[in-house]
Formats: structure tokens, C-alpha cells, sequence
């Protein structure tokens, strides 16, 4: 006898880059009900990098839309129900409503939904009533208590609710641990990673007005956090502009900027000192790259995007420009694709426009070095003679990774830099 099985499959959040843990539905372009066919967006997602949309793998319907716009999900749940046909849409509302049990047990079902290349700017993310999510056991201890969970406030992961938040809503206090026998085999926590995470929580200042971070300020949180546990170093450079201040007036015109001259320079020095392109991403070996790529921290509203520049070394400083332009639109309008931001091995960071004459930066994950870049300003330098004169000089700080670039190799790739940047007639070659 063939069992012949109803087809309903998830949609899930999809990880759209390397970093991202959970994604935010920005807007449905598929409303409950309507028919879709593969290859058409269904939903537009804001990850940690970029709003895109999300087309699905199959034709259906959508039969249920779990996450409303507005609310955030982890990267691989189901964010979506889609049925093969009319038939099924009844058992995937079913299903829908069982679905934190049935997940737990039951084998997941086909993925349907992917990235796909964005199209046009995100919409505005649509206002939709707040959905808390509940684990099967605070669903059976609120029938138990005859607690209503939709006004529980859930502290679980997400704003999922806990067994712990419907026991204290219903105003059972938790059970004291039981105490630890003297001779126990268990190694308690160091004093340090208990205080650690004991202050990760701090409570908050009276008055103050808390706003959760965005979905991109989250993913700069947790890059951060994982940076400070990368042994790093600093070095610092004073370099003379005057011959690239003249440069810049000439090619200003063409759309070169002086970050990009910047870029360039960095690029053509990384060719001579490779150790400063590497990165070291499990602790135990490193990787030197074969092409050089540089990463541009840019600011917008709400974060940090660092669009890459690749094959840096390769191009003119025009070529660089035209793809600039393109670049910074994209970032602009949150559209950069995965190779896009996440390809660097190399990044430069520019706050001279700001009037900032110094500064240390934070090494991204992954990467093996960063430029900070302060101003340009009139110094007073003394020659080799001893005479006096004055010309603009900018301050350059490297951070890098020590566990794989030592002080010399960084003063070596700082002096080669340093000699471009003077004679600077190279860049335009």
C-alpha cells in the first residue's frame, strides 16, 4: 500500500552571510494565501550586513507566516509554512500550531527559500502585532496554572518563553539549589568567568530608555566581543602628505578619493609583505592569501559596513573609483552582497576627513591587520641636518594580530607604505 504524504515545507531564516546568527523580517512581498512559484521572493530579510530578498525553492502557497515583519528569528528556523496545494494549507495551519513540539521531535522538513541578489531598496518594515514564542514545557505548565502566556514576558533566547517565566508569573518561586557536597567531583567555575558573567547583565540606570540593538548592531557587538580575545599589538607611523596632497588636487576631478589613494598604497605595500595579508581563523595555523583585498570601514545610520575592494593591488586608482562608486551605493542602501563585505583581507579605516589625528582600531575577526588613519596637519620636522621646516604629516596605527605578525614584519610594511605615500607617482601607474 503506497502512503502517498502531504507536502508542506519550511521556509527558514536563511544565513546570509558568515556572521549572522538571526536575521529580522523587514516586509512579506507573499501574503498568507497567495500562490507562489520557484524562484520568486517571498519575504525581505535584514541580516547583520544587508536587507535582502529571499526567494523560495518550490511552487505553493504560503499557507502560514510564522514570523511576522518587524519580529527577529534565528538563522535555520522556520519562519514560514508553504503547502503544494489547497488541500494542504489546512494541515500546515495544523502543523503550525504544534510545530515547538513537533520540531523537537519530528525530522525537519526541506528547506525552500534561499538568498537571493537584492532587487530594489528594502521596504519599510510593516508594523505587526508581537508574537512570543513558548517552549512546550511553559505551554504545560501555563495549561497546569491556568496562566494566560500571552501575557508572559518571555527571557529565554529571542523573547522566547521559558517554563521559569510562566512559573513566575504564576507566582511560584523557583527552587533553591540543592547544595553542593564538599567532596563533589564537579569543578566549579573560576571566580573570574562567574563575576564575567554575573555583570554581563547590568541592571539598568533610573530614567534611562533602553533600545534593543538592530540586527547589524547586535552582529558588531558579537564581532567586538570575539575580537578581544585576539592577542593584538599596535604600531604607530608619522607620514608625510605633501606630494599626496598635490597628487589628490590632480585626480580629485576623476572621482578619486584620498581614502582610495590610501587603498592603493596599502595594497601595493601588502604585495611586499604578505605575513600582513594573512589572517589566523582556528588558533593553530595561518593562511596567507592569494589576492589582496581591502575591506573600507564605512559609517551609516545605525552601524558598520566595510565594503571590500578587491584585487586592490591589481587596479588603478580610476578603476578603484568607478567601483567605489558602486560600492558605497550599495552599502548606502544595504545591499552589498556576501562577497561584497565579507571577502577582506586587509582593512583601512579613515577618520582623517572628521579632523581625528589619531586613533587605535579594533581588528575585525579573521583578519590579520587594520589601518587607522588620522589627518593631515602642518608639523614642524627636523631633517637629517638638523633644519627645521614644516610639512604635513598624517598619523598611521596598525592593529594587528601578534599570533601571526611580530613588530618587525609591521615597522617593515609601515616604511614601505610610508615611502609610497612620499613619492606617491606610483599610484596612478
Amino acid at each position: 500500500m503506497n502512503v502517498v504524504r502531504a507536502k508542506v515545507r519550511e521556509i527558514f531564516m536563511p544565513a546570509l552571510s558568515s556572521t549572522m546568527t538571526e536575521g529580522r523580517i523587514v516586509s512579506w512581498t507573499a501574503a498568507e494565501g497567495d500562490r507562489v512559484a520557484k524562484g520568486d521572493p517571498v519575504v525581505v530579510v535584514e541580516s547583520d550586513k544587508a536587507d535582502m530578498d529571499v526567494e523560495t525553492f518550490y511552487d505553493g502557497i504560503v499557507a502560514v507566516v510564522l514570523v511576522p515583519a518587524g519580529e527577529t528569528a534565528p538563522v535555520g528556523a522556520p519562519i514560514a509554512l508553504l503547502a503544494e496545494s489547497e488541500e494542504e494549507v489546512a494541515i500546515a495551519q495544523a502543523r503550525a500550531q504544534a510545530l515547538p513540539k513537533a520540531t523537537d521531535q519530528a525530522t525537519p522538513l526541506p528547506p525552500v527559500a534561499a538568498a537571493a541578489p537584492p532587487l530594489a531598496p528594502a521596504a519599510a518594515a510593516v508594523t505587526a502585532p508581537t508574537k512570543a514564542t513558548a517552549t512546550p514545557h511553559a505551554k504545560k505548565l501555563a495549561k497546569q496554572h491556568r496562566v494566560d502566556i500571552s501575557k508572559v514576558i518571555g527571557t529565554g533566547p529571542h523573547g522566547r518563553i521559558t517554563g521559569a517565566d510562566v512559573e513566575a508569573a504564576a507566582g511560584i518561586k523557583p527552587k533553591p539549589n540543592a547544595p553542593q557536597s564538599p567532596r563533589s567531583d564537579a569543578h566549579p567555575a573560576p571566580p573570574a568567568a562567574a563575576a564575567a558573567r554575573q555583570s554581563a547583565v547590568l541592571p539598568p540606570v533610573p530614567g534611562a530608555r533602553v533600545v534593543p540593538f538592530t540586527t547589524m548592531q547586535a552582529a558588531v557587538s558579537r564581532n567586538m566581543v570575539e575580537s578581544m580575545s585576539v592577542p593584538t599589538f599596535r604600531v604607530g607611523y608619522a607620514v608625510c602628505t605633501d606630494k599626496l596632497d598635490e597628487l589628490y588636487e590632480k585626480v580629485k576631478s576623476k572621482g578619486v578619493t584620498k581614502t582610495l589613494l590610501l587603498v592603493k598604497a596599502a595594497a601595493m605595500a601588502l604585495t611586499q609583505h604578505p605575513v600582513v595579508n594573512a589572517s589566523c581563523r582556528d588558533g593553530k595555523s595561518f593562511s596567507y592569501n592569494s589576492s589582496i583585498n581591502i575591506a573600507v570601514a564605512v559609517a551609516i545610520e545605525g552601524g558598520l559596513l566595510t565594503p571590500v575592494l578587491e584585487d586592490a593591488d591589481k587596479l588603478d586608482v580610476y578603476l578603484l573609483a568607478q567601483k567605489w562608486r558602486g560600492l558605497l551605493k550599495k552599502t548606502r542602501l544595504k545591499q552589498l552582497q556576501p562577497n561584497e563585505y565579507g571577502s577582506g583581507t586587509f582593512t583601512l579605516s579613515n577618520l582623517g576627513m572628521f579632523g581625528v589625528d589619531r586613533f587605535d582600531a579594533i581588528l575585525p575577526p579573521g583578519h590579520g591587520a587594520i589601518m587607522a588613519v588620522g589627518a593631515s596637519r602642518p608639523t614642524v620636522v627636523a631633517d637629517k641636518d638638523g633644519f627645521f621646516s614644516i610639512k604635513n604629516e598624517m598619523l598611521v596605527n596598525v592593529t594587528a594580530d601578534h599570533r601571526i605578525i611580530y613588530g618587525a614584519d609591521l615597522a617593515a610594511f609601515l616604511q614601505t607604505f610610508a615611502k609610497i605615500i612620499e613619492d606617491p607617482e606610483s599610484l596612478t601607474l
